[in-house]
């Protein structure tokens, strides 16, 4: 019983280690690659239960794509399952940021370009992949299908963080007094083995930490008590995620003097060209820090700092999610929201993945082929991603 328990954690562990180091293009990009892993080719998670999941993280604060693979992990093998998934997920580029934080003086040259380039390309096939698929079963009819293009439409046209939960909401809206189709129970296969006294535990450690840090940091003064109640702090109230924490971050330290803005501005631009989720930079800026602590670290404390609030949140509503679930009431607000989420998805598609990616023949060419390859060929993500990184070193250097 324990080692099929060992092998099963260590099977969550190495499939998102492999997303870890794959995943290029930012938290609506990792739900593409999640989409691709755990419904289309795994089947552990059905599209309906799937979208149900985004929906929830996103309207909760913190690092979206990362509290999905959390969940992800922890509906197959508990909070151990949960941590496993995490941990491979955050892992590659927590690394890749804490060794670059010793080489700050580094020059991008083409061959580096053309390899970010290709990453980029393979991202927006990705999500492009995880739009068709979603709408497929999420948009059935004409009224779900002018809620995603109304979200779409309110995302790309509203600046801000904030954008996502009020188009989420208007979805939500939608669904009450339009999306009139009762939904199949049965369709919904995701469970948490979590009880509600594991719930009222994490709310209750997530809120000791809200109000005591800033008490304790306070009262006591000291560096890393300060680091962890910054950290903490910008990861319990930031909604959208990493590119809306980042410059929470830059405007705490860099005024203290921790950390310099050039050192700042260039692990910024770094972070963007790994894989995993954006919180990764918290590691970065730890182990960059002009004062102890700093290096492994700091960069340890600052990185479990920032992202524990999304996961206690998390562990905090999944239980009373799931008997809301059973609700019928409740499932048609979903059919709102979910078309929403499609919505969102289409938008990032759009812009900042294709916008930022696509600028000649050949790449619009290669993302074709790569969503070809996923959709047609059934191919996994990480094959596409070489295939399409191989593709887009041709292309930069026979122009």
């Amino acid at each position: 019983m324990k080692k099929n328990l060992h092998k099963s954690l260590f099977e969550i562990f190495v499939i998102f280690l492999r997303l870890g180091l794959t995943s290029f293009g930012g938290p609506i990009a990792h739900l593409g690659y999640f989409q691709n892993e755990f419904v289309t080719r795994r089947e552990w998670v059905n599209q309906q239960s799937f979208a149900d999941l985004v929906a929830l993280c996103q309207f909760l604060p913190g690092p979206t794509s990362s509290q999905v693979g959390f969940a992800l992990g922890l509906s197959r093998k508990g909070l151990l399952g949960g941590c496993m998934a995490w941990l491979g997920f955050t892992l590659p580029s927590a690394l890749f940021l804490i060794f670059f934080a010793s080489f700050l003086d580094y020059e991008v040259g083409l061959l580096w370009t053309a390899l970010f380039h290709g990453l980029k390309i393979v991202a927006v096939a990705v999500v492009a992949q995880a739009v068709v698929a979603m709408a497929r079963t999420l948009c059935p009819d004409w009224t779900r299908i002018i809620v995603a293009l109304t979200t779409m439409v309110l995302v790309l046209e509203i600046d801000g963080p904030f954008a996502q939960i009020g188009a989420l909401t208007l979805g939500a809206i939608a669904g009450i007094f339009f999306c009139h189709t009762q939904p199949n129970n049965a369709a919904y296969n995701l469970s948490f083995s979590l009880s509600p006294r594991v719930s009222i535990i994490a709310l209750t450690i997530f809120l000791t930490c809200l109000i005591g840090l800033p008490l304790l940091a306070s009262s006591f003064g000291g560096h890393t008590l300060s680091l962890i109640d910054i950290f903490y702090s910008s990861g319990t109230f930031v909604f959208g995620g990493g590119h809306v924490v980042l410059p929470l971050l830059q405007d705490k330290l860099v005024p203290n003097g921790w950390i310099d803005n050039n050192t700042f501005i260039s692990g910024y631009g770094l972070t963007q060209a790994m894989p995993g989720p954006l919180f990764s930079f918290a590691a970065y800026l730890g182990a960059a820090m002009k004062t102890s602590p700093n290096g492994l670290w700091g960069a340890m404390i600052c990185l479990f700092s920032l992202f524990i609030p999304g996961i206690l949140l998390v562990i905090s509503i999944l239980p009373f999610w799931s008997h809301i679930q059973k609700y019928k009431s409740a499932l048609t607000i979903m059919q709102g929201v979910n078309a929403s989420v499609v919505g969102l998805l289409g938008a990032a598609l759009y812009t900042p993945l294709a916008t930022t990616t696509l600028y000649t023949v050949a790449d619009f060419a290669i993302t074709f082929v790569s969503f070809l390859l996923l959709t047609k060929g059934k191919m996994p993500s990480y094959v596409v991603v070489g295939l399409t990184v191989g593709a887009s070193f041709l292309s930069q250097f026979i122009h």
